[in-house]
């Protein structure tokens, strides 16, 4: 198992994944982007936060990325996280490591608190952020409709750094220093 950087050369594998959730109410997007859509967004992802994925006996078998949490200046140290694994690659612990990746980065990056919004139910989704420390804000009942029905959503956060009076504004993913990011990934990978 190697975790690295997400190219956008990778879309057509990371669409092949995503398209096993678009029809489902894991995501709330309707329609599966087009390739050269979902490269343009994983490049624009990259820019500031961390797309990492997971390959594995050649091929790619899950990915996770982090994207602003809020649009607003003030919200630039939250991050939102993200992680979707091929249907025969799950509960065999990528997701884990690709988590825990992703907040090692954003740690580096100066993000002081990670977000994740769950559709309910997800118990594979509430498990894995359970076992690694975040905890439930509460439920947005009704948040969106998908798959023909309401669904209702949960948001977990994490605190990962301390929130000190002067937070410096945060460190782009594209800035990080290779050996860093090199020790982070073969660690978890």
């Amino acid at each position: 198992m190697a975790i690295r950087p997400a190219r956008p050369t990778d879309s057509a594998a990371l669409l092949r994944i995503y398209a096993q959730y678009v029809h489902s109410p894991v995501t709330f997007e309707q329609t599966l982007p087009t390739e050269s859509e979902f490269a343009a967004r994983i490049g624009r992802i990259a820019e500031t936060y961390p797309c990492l994925v997971w390959e594995e006996a050649g091929g790619i078998s899950g990915y996770a990325y982090a994207h602003r949490q809020a649009e607003r200046e003030a919200y630039q140290w939250n991050a939102e996280l993200s992680v979707y694994l091929d249907a025969a690659a799950t509960a065999r612990g990528g997701g884990t490591r690709l988590y825990r990746a992703l907040l090692d980065i954003l740690v580096l990056q100066g993000v002081r608190s990670a977000y994740a919004l769950v559709t309910l139910p997800n118990a594979a989704s509430e498990r894995l952020h359970a076992a690694l420390g975040f905890r439930s804000m509460g439920v947005q009942r009704k948040a969106g409709f998908k798959a023909g029905a309401w669904r209702d959503v949960t948001w977990f956060v994490k605190d990962i750094a301390p929130h000190d009076d002067a937070p410096r504004p945060i460190l782009p993913f594209s800035r990080l220093e290779a050996a860093a990011l090199r020790r982070i990934l073969d660690m978890r990978g």
